[in-house]
């Protein structure tokens, strides 16, 4: 399928979004890849996890760049050697990428249910409003493990954690946006941050 979803959030940044439906075999024959990522991706061992990697080269294609325009740096955080500001997400059968001139955070999740068992993992102070009884439970579990996972891709920064501090404020699925503090060593910084649902996905992304 040829791209899902492109959202402008502000005159620097773009968001694109791929449903991953084609075979490992149409998205690799569509691409051209650095040596040091062919190598990664044929180590992979699921498929899904392929498919996922090369869908993301197909959004860079998009946006007018290619394999050779990414690198990673020592914390693997994604990078484009023109200096614009690029974060990357994929999961199941969607991906997609955030590049901007802002430092960005992106982060595409599946609803399970699941994530209620893991949820004392990451919540501390959402627990004051989050009801475990509400329909929308697990969509606001998924929102707001997207919204600190695109907050610590922003971030970046080693000994950051979800649950001790990233935060986020009281919110409605409808909203399609919230804020979000990070508290770390003394010093508050607040975020904007717009997200999405589609077809069981929930999207959040940051932006500086």
């Amino acid at each position: 399928m040829p791209l899902y979803k492109t959202i402008t959030p502000n005159s620097q940044t773009t968001v694109k979004i791929w449903k991953i439906t084609e075979s490992y075999e149409d998205l690799m024959d569509k691409v051209n890849l650095k040596p040091v990522a062919l190598e990664r991706v044929l180590s992979m061992k699921s498929e899904l996890h392929q498919r996922g990697f090369l869908s993301v080269r197909h959004l860079l294609r998009e946006f007018g760049y290619t394999d050779a325009d990414l690198f990673y740096d020592e914390f693997g955080k994604p990078h484009l050697k023109d200096g614009k500001q690029i974060s990357i997400t994929h999961s199941f059968n969607f991906s997609a990428i955030i590049i901007s001139d802002l430092i960005v955070g992106i982060d595409v999740e599946k609803q399970r249910d699941k994530i209620s068992i893991i949820a004392h993992k990451f919540i501390d102070y959402e627990l004051d409003y989050l009801k475990e009884e509400a329909s929308d439970y697990v969509k606001k579990l998924t929102a707001i493990w997207c919204v600190k996972e695109s907050l610590y891709k922003l971030f970046c920064t080693p000994g950051l954690s979800f649950k001790n501090h990233c935060l986020v404020i009281p919110f409605a699925i409808e909203d399609d946006k919230t804020v979000a503090w990070i508290d770390y060593e003394e010093q508050k910084y607040r975020y904007n941050i717009e997200f999405l649902e589609f077809e069981g996905f929930t999207c959040a992304y940051a932006i500086e």
